[in-house]
């Protein structure tokens, strides 16, 4: 029997979902039934779109906590409630250590910590008021389950989004649910300039177990599964959606075949 997330009737939130992995993520939302509102400090230049339906855009910068706390003021005043937050804004320049400043790294921490701590914190003001609670779901990295050369305060803020996700689980429980969806390498509107034309993208896709970079609707479709009532009894858990992660470099280089 197929089975089927209806999210009819939720208000979800989805952090930088303009461009990317957040337009996957509210594409998925979308199509899933859910109202979803999304905000960056730019506005789009058309709006994320998915079965017939628009997603909403208010501007925001993440890093002014007084403008978050009226934004969620906002999203419960206009849309009644607020059932799912998806940190999903983030990112980083490639920058070896030495090549930059302690300032210059602090602000990728500021990004991809302190920002989806102030959205969350926000965002359960909203949830821990309303009967049924909400789902907060951190969207992680693989750069922050390994060694991350060139973006190591990136990677750094990422296993700290993990580690904050599982203590907000435990203190926000029972009323709210709080996951962590850990992607691998994506396949976005900005690959090329990390893995070069398309011979570099396929050449990268073959490095993964899977044969492939993951698409924005992989992790969209992972990230409507945490939001729904299929998750129920999930919360404090990192979901790894990067495709079998990487080959063991020591099986490449082993005189034996394996």
């Amino acid at each position: 029997m197929a089975v089927t997330i209806d999210l009819s009737g939720t208000v979800a939130v989805v952090t930088g979902g303009t461009r990317g992995v957040g337009a996957g993520i509210v594409r998925a939302l979308l199509e899933a039934g859910a109202e979803v509102v999304t905000c960056a400090r730019r506005a789009p230049g058309e709006p994320v779109e998915a079965a017939g339906r628009a997603a909403r855009f208010l501007p925001l910068d993440l890093r002014d906590p007084a403008a978050v706390t009226a934004f969620f003021d906002r999203v419960r005043d206009d849309h009644g409630r607020l059932d799912l937050l998806v940190n999903n804004a983030g990112g980083t320049p490639f920058r070896m250590l030495g090549g930059g400043s302690a300032e210059q790294q602090a602000r990728v921490v500021e990004l991809n910590l302190v920002a989806p701590l102030t959205a969350s914190l926000a965002a359960y003001e909203v949830m821990r008021h309303q009967p049924g609670g909400g789902a907060v779901v951190m969207i992680g990295s693989v750069s922050g389950t390994r060694p991350s050369p060139g973006s190591a305060a990136y990677g750094a803020a990422k296993a700290g989004l993990d580690n904050l996700a599982r203590s907000m689980a435990v203190e926000w429980a029972p009323l709210v649910r709080v996951n962590t969806l850990v992607p691998g390498m994506v396949r976005t509107e900005l690959s090329h300039l990390h893995y070069g034309a398309e011979d570099g993208i396929a050449s990268v896709g073959r490095t993964v177990p899977l044969g492939r970079l993951a698409e924005p609707a992989d992790i969209g479709a992972a990230c409507v599964f945490l939001a729904s009532d299929q998750a129920a009894y999930i919360t404090g858990a990192s979901l790894l959606v990067h495709g079998g992660g990487e080959r063991p470099a020591f099986l490449d280089a082993a005189t034996v075949n394996h």
